[in-house]
């Protein structure tokens, strides 16, 4: 089965208005950039909006999912950090944007269990704290446990290292953060890679999402490899 897309517009071109979206990366690493730019063209041509996504922060102003932000694409954020983008913090203060906070390994298991099919499970996380309002809490072993449910998506956009025309997917080091959970947990998961091969060419035993996930797939043209914070070390003599 083919499914290689020619571009990161037409991989997108059908989102509607007002669809959750998940969005692969932490910081600005493993990001889908190319799909991220697609989406800001549709709404510059047909003003796609009301978007709802799930990512674990925003990118920064300018880059990334920053990008869309200031666009004015997305009424509402679900993620576990937002300490890069000023604009996010405007948004939110301002009652523009709905923001949704959720502890990072939290974030995480929802979203895996969003595509492993379960429904809700316990966590200790968040006890006691404002994370805890509204929800269910039980004992297990004499300790307090949060019921926290899954996240699912209308679409994912993940970013993969290799892939091949089957949908087959592989990530490289921290690139791999939040794509993969999330390549299972939506009803159409598109990845771009940054090298596009044959079937069989990847190593079976190194695949890390199954093309079954995969609906849509497209080699992305152009990877700038943005630094969110360039640190460099001062020596002292």
């Amino acid at each position: 089965m083919n499914k290689i897309v020619a571009s990161a517009d037409e991989a997108v071109a059908d989102i509607p208005d007002d669809s959750i979206l998940m969005i692969g990366g932490f910081g600005l690493c493993g990001i889908p950039e190319n799909l991220i730019d697609a989406l800001v063209r549709c709404h510059v041509g047909r003003n796609l909006h009301g978007l709802r996504t799930i990512s674990n922060n925003m990118g920064v102003d300018g880059y990334g999912m920053g990008r869309m932000l200031e666009a004015g694409m997305i009424v509402a954020h679900t993620g576990s950090y937002v300490g890069e983008n000023k604009r996010l913090e405007q948004k939110v203060l301002a009652g523009e944007l709905d923001l949704t906070l959720i502890p990072q390994g939290t974030l995480a298991e929802r979203i895996r269990a969003g595509g492993a099919g379960i429904p809700a499970f316990y966590t200790p996380a968040g006890v006691g704290t404002l994370v805890a309002e509204g929800k269910e809490t039980r004992d297990f072993d004499g300790k307090p446990y949060l019921l926290e449910r899954w996240l699912r998506a209308d679409f994912a956009l993940v970013k993969a290292w290799k892939g091949d025309r089957h949908g087959n997917l592989v990530y490289r080091k921290t690139a791999r953060n939040f794509n993969p959970m999330m390549a299972t947990a939506a009803k159409i998961t598109i990845a771009e890679v940054e090298e596009l091969v044959e079937p069989g060419e990847l190593n079976p035993d190194l695949i890390h999402t199954p093309g079954i996930y995969v609906q849509r797939i497209l080699q992305g043209p152009v990877y700038t490899k943005h630094i969110e914070r360039r640190t460099v070390r001062q020596n002292k003599g």
